[in-house]
């Protein structure tokens, strides 16, 4: 993608902050990302370079933006097979395999899904000026599931927002050790980084941590396991590993959360994200997108099935 030129000129009675006009007349991108470019002298006012974010429009100030072409991020994309559930020109709804990391970071430098959109897609636009996809929501490396990745900067802003505003409803499918005090609830634990291990999420104190809300329902229960799907009213990290966890049914295979020695034989640990609903964007009606089981997950049920 190229550079491009943007010209509007302002014409309303009164004055007005540059920096709230531009938000206005380019609302793909964020207003940090606008700031940014002022401040690197890429928009002028009148011919003139602007000034600061908060100069003053006049009527028929002509405000012209040069929008640079997306830089390269060094990133390299690979040839990894992607099970694409949805895609058009905003964003890409993914089944994310577990073992896969979602983004680049410290021990995965390669393998990532960001790796794999990227040589899926390598003519992504990107977002905040680089040639990268946008992750809206991440999900550990072993839970497989739906997960969200934006083509452009209007995308991501537009799902961040449904994010932030609880408008996205997620569903995951979590097998317990044990079984909930009751078949139906909902935990209200705060989540925060564990003071003794700070690799490492814990519940915290009332007060203190990040307000997390889960509710949850009985699906199906086995002799020593309970499969639970979990509707997740925040977005922590490791929310429903956790509060599984502070409810007394750990989740099967958590090998950070759950019992030192495992229940079951598995590689993973069992969650998985099988449902998003959410308003795409530019769209007025929600979609809902699902996931079936991994083969290994549904042939783990089978086999609890067979015992009962």
């Amino acid at each position: 993608m190229s550079e491009r030129r943007e010209n509007f000129t302002f014409v309303k009675e009164g004055d007005q902050r540059l920096d709230h006009f531009l938000v206005e007349c380019l609302p793909e991108f964020s207003r940090s990302r606008l700031l940014k470019l002022i401040k690197e002298g890429l928009v002028t006012v009148d011919d003139q370079p602007a000034k600061k974010a908060g100069q003053k429009l006049r009527m028929r100030s002509n405000v012209n933006v040069l929008i640079p072409a997306p830089v390269p991020t060094g990133l390299v994309g690979e040839n990894i097979p992607l099970d694409i559930i949805f895609e058009n020109d905003n964003l890409l709804v993914i089944n994310k395999p577990a073992g896969m990391v979602v983004h680049p970071a410290a021990g995965h430098a390669t393998g990532t899904l960001v790796h794999a959109v990227l040589g899926y897609d390598p003519a992504i636009e990107g977002i905040g000026g680089e040639e990268r996809p946008g992750i809206v929501h991440r999900l550990d490396k072993d839970t497989s599931g739906l997960i969200l990745v934006a083509k452009n900067d209007q995308a991501i802003r537009w799902l961040q927002e449904q994010f932030q505003e609880r408008k996205v409803e997620k569903t995951y499918l979590a097998l317990v050790d044990g079984a909930p005090p009751t078949p139906h609830g909902r935990v209200e634990a705060p989540i925060g980084r564990d003071p003794k291990y700070r690799k490492k999420m814990g519940i915290m104190p009332l007060g203190k941590g990040r307000k997390a809300v889960s509710e949850y329902v009985t699906l199906e229960s086995f002799k020593k396991h309970t499969l639970l799907e979990f509707f997740p009213k925040t977005g922590r990290t490791h929310q429903i590993r956790l509060h599984c966890k502070f409810i007394g049914c750990p989740i099967v295979g958590d090998k950070i959360y759950g019992y030192r020695k495992q229940t079951v034989e598995i590689d993973r640990h069992f969650l998985h994200a099988t449902r998003l609903k959410l308003i795409l964007p530019l769209e007025e009606q929600p979609q809902t997108f699902e996931a079936p089981l991994p083969a290994e997950l549904e042939e783990l049920l089978e086999e609890f099935r067979s015992e009962k």
